[in-house]
């Protein structure tokens, strides 16, 4: 099986997995070499991920990988949360994240820039708007976006705490 249909299935897998234990599939990689390879799934919720949420969700997909020797070598299964810092991959993330700070990083530059870290302001079709600090509105199409990651807000999270 090539490695192109081997991401397809984990991704198809863990949806699954993922559907059936209450949370979100985030996004799936495999990375190192044919004879060290790791399965990396990253799942989420809204009110975050839990120990046992990962727990249940990788013994779904080892159940159905190893039962159909779904992948030829040895590999190791990792499940996690995304984090606080959270790739967003497609519109839909964008999306759910309207009003979250965001890094962005694109492949062409927009008024000579290539990277804007601001809030989410809106998604127009396959158009992204952030309100970057130093440059105001800007707006970019979904396949420029080479990179995209949610920032935490310091202020913001150390008001909460007092």
């Amino acid at each position: 099986m090539e490695n192109g249909s081997i991401e397809e299935g984990i991704r198809r897998i863990a949806t699954e997995a993922a559907a059936a234990s209450g949370v979100e599939f985030v996004h799936a990689e495999i990375v190192g070499t044919k004879r060290n390879l790791t399965v990396r799934v990253y799942i989420d919720k809204p009110d975050g991920v839990t120990l046992e949420d990962c727990s249940i969700v990788s013994k779904r997909m080892e159940t159905v990988l190893d039962a159909d020797d779904f992948i030829p070598s040895a590999y190791l299964l990792e499940v996690s949360s995304p984090g606080l810092e959270r790739e967003l991959y497609n519109l839909t993330d964008f999306t759910r994240f309207i009003g979250q700070r965001v890094k962005v990083k694109l492949g062409e530059p927009v008024d000579g820039q290539k990277v804007f870290i601001g809030q989410i302001a809106a998604v127009n079709g396959d158009e992204i708007v952030i309100e970057d600090k130093t440059r105001g509105s800007v707006r970019f199409p979904h396949s420029e976006v080479t990179k995209a990651n949610l920032r935490v807000d310091l202020e913001k999270e150390f008001k909460k705490q007092r």
